[in-house]
């Protein structure tokens, strides 16, 4: 796989957790817990992509 196919690969990635997160926030039993392990998930997605982006100049 190229580093662009895998940058792309973790940017749906990224994007479906944004989503995921959204809808979590907009219930009205919200688990905290659960929002911010998305949210760290979330995070390292975008940490991988920003040195994915950094390597592939």
């Amino acid at each position: 796989m190229t580093i662009e196919a895998r940058i792309r690969e973790l940017g749906n990635r990224h994007r479906q957790l944004d989503e995921t997160i959204q809808r979590e926030v907009h219930r009205p039993a919200v688990d905290p817990l659960q929002v911010r392990e998305l949210k760290r998930r979330k995070l390292r997605l975008k940490e991988e992509i920003t040195s994915l982006e950094a390597r592939a100049g």
